[in-house]
């Protein structure tokens, strides 16, 4: 396949080529018009010298016509007047209404037949036709005719010829320096052509080195030069470097994700092998065999819970986040949730309380919505110490319905907050993963998700040692939406921990 630079070359020279002629063409006709409108003048000019001349003749009381009354012979101009017509050039021929009566030098010089063609265009002129051209065997006449007119003898028209050989030498020089030219310039053209488009892709060459020498994999963290000014070159180059960030960010995360997964899947694994090693060594019957199963059978579960939510975060990156959507009530489902929150509180020494429940409906799927609800009510119970307290909100909010879950825990640090809803990102990272409040780290990149399917947000607002507050927004269904009360803007903003 041609590149692009002899692509480019190539439609200028076909180009540059097509323009020469098309110019060439309208000069040639517009040369050969203004010589032909010329000859055409002169020829008048002539016509009318020869009808002045005759003219004075008839106003001297001279005769124009010798009267040949008893000869054979036809009547024609008297000699004088012959002699001073022969002294004009080109072609000049006097007639009356049925023949001529003088034919110049140069016409009396045709061979007949040629005469004979000249005579006839001559008798054709009238009053309305008053140029015509005819054609010789030897040459091509323009005809001019000039006509008498009141009582002025038998003379009736005077025309003048002259040849039309100088248009067509204009056409035909023409012709020949457009065919020994044009070449010459295509050809240099050509050649100016390639340099200029070799000079100006010349940065797309090192465009294209560049990137071949940073899709490694490796070399992400390099970035395209890019030239000052706001040309396409320049924002080929930005637009590359912007999609360079982000290939090295999703390689970063994927790197990040295999490590974490990696570890989080081996941790499980190494305990169910010792355990059921120690239950194999200790018998089937025995205590300690029991006590290990269990410990199999707990973490078998929680690998299995870490595959369930590897494979959700998989099949929403492919953009496989299937939901049911139906009318969801949220209250009901919120009550459910915290009834599933206080159980766990009561493990925990903690207090799980509902502050406002307001009813709204939202298309949604509910076994996904009570999913983000539960997974942070599980978070803010995990990571709240005994002795404090969880409360749930459900408010309407204009169109939207916020659900937020606010609790007195540990809170997270302000250099930690943009990193909550990664993927294997823990707050507490100093507690060992064998602690009670131990966990995969992947349920709020769940929720986020989630959230996200449902065309709502999820956003945190924390302060470390005085607690956390999530909140969902969520857009109520259209026609809840539509009469929904207007929030009032002069009320204060509810008060966050």
């Amino acid at each position: 396949m041609s590149s692009i630079r002899s692509r480019v070359t190539g439609a200028y020279a076909l180009a540059l080529f097509g323009t020469m002629l098309a110019f060439a063409v309208a000069l040639w006709s517009a040369r050969r018009t203004a010589v032909l409108n010329d000859l055409q003048a002169r020829v008048a000019m002539l016509a009318d010298l020869g009808h002045l001349v005759l003219t004075q003749a008839g106003t001297q009381n001279n005769p124009v016509v010798v009267d040949t009354t008893g000869s054979q012979r036809e009547p024609e101009l008297q000699p004088r007047l012959r002699a001073r017509l022969d002294l004009m050039p080109d072609y000049l021929v006097v007639a009356d209404s049925a023949r001529a009566l003088y034919l110049s030098v140069a016409a009396r010089a045709l061979p007949p037949d040629d005469l004979d063609a000249l005579l006839r265009a001559v008798m054709l002129l009238s009053e309305d036709r008053r140029v015509a051209r005819v054609s010789l065997s030897v040459d091509k006449l323009l005809l001019v005719a000039r006509f008498e007119h009141g009582e002025a003898g038998p003379v009736r028209r005077v025309v003048a010829a002259s040849s039309v050989a100088a248009a067509d030498f204009i056409g035909s020089e023409q012709f020949g320096v457009f065919v020994l030219i044009a070449p010459l310039i295509v050809l240099l053209s050509v050649i100016v052509a390639f340099l200029i488009t070799g000079r100006a892709l010349r940065p797309v060459d090192e465009i294209i080195s560049d990137v071949s020498a940073i899709t490694d994999g490796r070399s992400l963290h390099r970035r395209l030069p890019q030239g000052e000014g706001d040309d396409e070159l320049a924002r080929l180059s930005a637009t590359l470097n912007a999609m360079i960030a982000r290939l090295e960010q999703s390689f970063a995360a994927l790197r990040r994700f295999t490590a974490d997964a990696s570890h989080e899947l081996k941790t499980p694994l190494t305990v169910l092998r010792a355990d059921l090693e120690r239950a194999m060594a200790a018998g089937p019957r025995s205590t300690e065999g029991l006590v290990a199963l269990e410990e199999a059978l707990q973490e078998t579960t929680r690998m299995a819970d870490l595959v369930e939510s590897l494979l959700t975060l998989a099949r929403a990156d492919e953009g496989r986040f299937d939901l049911h959507r139906e009318p969801v009530p949220l209250g009901p489902l919120v009550i459910d949730v915290t009834e599933t929150a206080q159980i766990l509180g009561e493990e925990a020494g903690l207090k799980v309380s509902v502050e406002a429940l307001e009813d709204a409906t939202v298309m949604g799927d509910a076994l996904r919505l009570r999913q983000l609800f539960l997974n942070l009510v599980t978070n803010a119970v995990k990571y709240t110490s005994r002795g404090g307290h969880v409360d749930l909100s459900l408010l309407r909010r204009g169109d939207v319905v916020e659900f937020a879950v606010r609790d007195t825990g540990q809170g997270i640090a302000g250099a930690d907050l943009p990193y909550v809803f990664d993927r294997f990102w823990r707050a507490d990272r100093a507690r060992s993963r064998s602690s009670e409040r131990s966990g995969v780290g992947l349920g709020l990149a769940i929720s986020q998700y989630i959230a996200h399917a449902h065309g709502g947000s999820i956003t945190v607002a924390s302060r470390l040692g005085r607690g956390s507050t999530f909140t969902v927004s969520l857009p109520l269904r259209i026609d809840e939406a539509a009469t929904a009360p207007v929030p009032d803007e002069g009320s204060p903003p509810e008060s966050k921990p």
